[in-house]
């Protein structure tokens, strides 16, 4: 019989046969019965919990194999130096897909990070649904090979700066247009080609967005 049945019997003879108090005309004897209960409490049974197989994560990339991350989200001031670090650990990289890139918060960091890709000699590809917007367009020019599936998305706009002013608030004569011109000229974009998509994707307003398909960034020889 286990603890929890010993104790269930010694209750229940307790209710069924209360203890007989003893009288005496001088004295009264009160006899009293304690039961004392005692439960063993018991968790849920001790489970094993697997090891997660998570694939090493730096910033807004994640390597899915030796030679080879996958990009999604926003680029800001600290990219650089995760992806630096990155590179020092998984020195063999090669391949940025670009799945879903919203593009920076932090220009500067982003034609940083860009250059960075480029001196690595990584090729850049958008993969089937992948998306790559405002900024990220910048760090896809920078693949020292570019692709992209057919149905990829290219999301264009103007720049904006600090002070709430976009590019066509500058003349076109500003030293600001260079920098990005002179961008596409490291990439290896010829300057009318340059001039051309930059002033296309300065048409569109910062609060609004322009969709390229993957042959609008062929027309302008964007993609190999």
């Amino acid at each position: 019989m286990n603890r929890f049945s010993i104790v269930a019997a010694l209750l229940a003879a307790f209710l069924l046969f209360p203890a007989n108090t003893a009288h005496s005309a001088s004295s009264h004897v009160i006899t009293e019965t304690s039961v004392v209960l005692g439960y063993d409490i018991f968790g849920p049974p001790a489970t094993a919990t697997p090891a997660a197989n998570l694939s090493p994560q730096f910033g807004p990339f994640r390597i899915v194999a030796p030679d080879m991350v996958e990009m999604t989200g926003t680029v800001d001031s600290y990219t650089p130096a995760i992806f630096r670090q990155m590179l020092k650990q998984y020195p063999n990289i090669k391949r940025i897909e670009m799945r879903d890139c919203a593009g920076s918060i932090d220009e500067e960091a982003n034609l940083n990070l860009a250059r960075m890709i480029r001196r690595a000699g990584i090729s850049t590809h958008v993969p089937a649904r992948g998306s790559v917007r405002s900024g990220a367009v910048e760090l896809f020019l920078a693949g020292v090979r570019r692709t992209a599936h057919h149905d990829a998305e290219f999301v264009v706009h103007s720049w904006i700066d600090e002070n709430g002013r976009e590019a066509n608030d500058y003349p076109p004569s500003d030293p600001v247009h260079a920098e990005y011109l002179d961008y596409y000229a490291e990439m290896g974009v010829s300057a009318p080609t340059a001039k051309a998509f930059y002033d296309l994707t300065n048409s569109v307003p910062f609060s609004d967005q322009l969709r390229l398909s993957r042959r609008d960034m062929a027309s302008f020889q964007l993609v190999h």
